[in-house]
């Protein structure tokens, strides 16, 4: 048995790939078309490249519309089911309001009450029209924009998996950036992949230089599944000693306060991407609607205290060490 490990920097992240197998140069292939899949994506979806598509539908698709491959057009498709299954905590037409509140530059800024209420009115997948029978995405009022920042990494990942399937790999696990991870099969002589989710009190530690870091907030075992993890910090800005994460709430406008960490694990990584950043908004309020979206799925979610550490946690399907 032969162990191959590949990484790639995609999509504002690193994506590394573990896989076994009898033949390296087979193993060595397959993982490099899967890596090439996921660039290729990221040429494709980027928010910010002038050479994508979605940029270009940001940048025309108000005017007139806009044609894209097969594979855009099902994943738009696709994101406009997730945000009326979702009730609106998950849409890609929030860009918007990421600007107005500075996440697309360094930092971030407290938008203008004026401001944010414009942004919010140019929200809404209601104003983007999809024609199935020539792929074509228009915008019905201008200022709308695509940003595909929460389901792209998933879809990417998604993708590369079945590129991976496809050419004979059995036995891989792929990551881009720990937040998003595709397990094929089990690791050799284990029933599964076993995925540690980092305690969010060691975000805050690791900001604060003091070194103290707890235990892993829970584990879970992975085989034919992805998981995807959303959390508040990493992009953040503070302001009037109150922390802003890049989350966006597109009901409200307002960076989500309703947790620290979500994680979902399906099988479905395009799906997993969106239903945690669903989770992450809602909080413990919303576990069970989020749980009940899809059969089998596997769920946690973790609130903050006023120390910081979690307060409240609700899992299904994760092991959760002793308290």
């Amino acid at each position: 048995m032969t162990t191959v490990t590949l990484a790639r920097q995609a999509m504002a992240t690193r994506f590394e790939l573990v896989l076994h197998g009898p033949d390296e140069a087979a193993l060595r292939a397959a993982g490099e078309e899967a890596l090439d899949e996921v660039a290729r994506l990221e040429n494709e979806l980027s928010y910010f490249r002038a050479t994508s598509q979605v940029y270009r539908l940001n940048q025309e698709a108000a005017k007139r519309p806009v044609r894209v491959t097969p594979g855009l057009f099902r994943l738009l498709q696709h994101a406009r089911q997730l945000t009326k299954e979702t009730g609106g905590t998950f849409d890609i037409t929030v860009a918007p309001i990421m600007r107005c509140w500075g996440f697309y530059q360094r930092g971030g800024r407290i938008p203008e009450p004026e401001a944010l209420a414009e942004a919010r009115a140019c929200v809404g997948m209601s104003f983007v029209e999809l024609n199935e029978a020539d792929s074509t995405v228009r915008f019905t009022r201008e200022g709308v924009q695509l940003d595909l920042g929460s389901i792209g990494k998933g879809y990417a990942v998604e993708r590369a998996g079945e590129l991976l399937r496809e050419a004979g790999v059995s036995s891989a696990l792929l990551h881009g950036g720990t937040s998003t991870v595709l397990a094929i099969g089990t690791p050799p002589d284990k029933d599964g992949w076993t995925i540690a989710l980092e305690n969010p009190a060691n975000a805050t530690a690791s900001q604060e230089h003091t070194g103290v870091l707890l235990p892993p907030l829970a584990k879970v075992k992975l085989r034919d599944e992805s998981l995807s993890v959303s959390a508040v910090w990493g992009k953040s800005f503070t302001a009037a000693e109150r922390s802003y994460g890049h989350v966006i709430d597109p009901r409200t406008g307002q960076p989500t306060q309703g947790a620290l960490l979500a994680a979902i694990a399906l099988s479905s990584a395009t799906e997993s991407d969106a239903l945690s950043t669903m989770l992450l908004t809602l909080g413990l309020e919303g576990f069970e609607q989020v749980l009940r979206l899809r059969q089998g799925m596997r769920a946690l979610v973790a609130c903050s205290g006023t120390d910081g550490r979690p307060l409240g946690i609700a899992a299904s399907g994760f092991d959760l060490p002793p308290r």
